[in-house]
């Protein structure tokens, strides 16, 4: 799993939005890449569907929903042209892994607004979440799992910028970094050896 050529079907997804939950407040911009090819990207900015808004998110991303209603596009033309690179760019044999830093949140606005305006998620129930993984992969407390304390540990830049491309940019190269680390198995984190091979 290690090899970039096993990751074409995982796909590294952030998104901004106005609030914690898609029924109540709009999702305002998507992100996405390749995880074995950060360069390889998609990313669109949406008409708000709803008029609910936290301060504090929009403060976060830097977004406001008076300029995406005139500049961003509306929410289904932008789900059909994200559908569309998920198609040109994951191999049709391989269905597309969402990948995300906190998946739960990301992807439940993904699968909703998929669903509300498309019908159909192309992730479906697939999704992977880079701290989970850590958690195994490095046998950390889900305390140690923050993205700068991630971060600190793979040698990565340690602050998220909260615009949706170069954040999953980001992400997809700590899934990158966290497949390269050996896996770290209980023994070893508790007596300080290392790992029978």
């Amino acid at each position: 799993m290690n090899s970039l050529s096993a990751l074409a079907r995982f796909v590294s997804v952030d998104v901004e939005t106005a609030g914690p939950d898609p029924a109540n407040y709009p999702l305002l911009s998507i992100g996405a890449c390749l995880v074995g090819d950060p360069a390889v990207t998609f990313y669109v900015e949406l008409q708000p569907d709803r008029q609910a808004a936290e301060p504090e998110a929009l403060a976060v991303s830097c977004l406001s929903l008076e300029r995406l209603a005139a500049e961003g596009e509306p929410p289904e033309d932008a789900l059909l042209a994200w559908s569309d690179w998920l198609a040109q760019v994951v191999p049709s044999d391989l269905p597309p892994v969402l990948v995300a830093f906190n998946a739960p949140f990301d992807w439940l606005f993904v699968s909703t607004y998929f669903h509300r305006y498309l019908g159909r998620n192309p992730f479906g129930h697939s999704a992977l979440d880079v701290k989970a993984y850590a958690m195994a992969r490095l046998n950390l407390p889900w305390a140690d799992t923050s993205f700068p304390s991630l971060a600190g540990k793979l040698s990565l830049p340690d602050t998220l910028r909260h615009n949706a491309l170069a954040d999953a940019q980001d992400q997809a190269r700590m899934l990158q970094a966290l497949m390269a680390r050996p896996a770290t198995d209980d023994t070893s984190a508790q007596t300080g050896k290392e790992a029978n091979p």
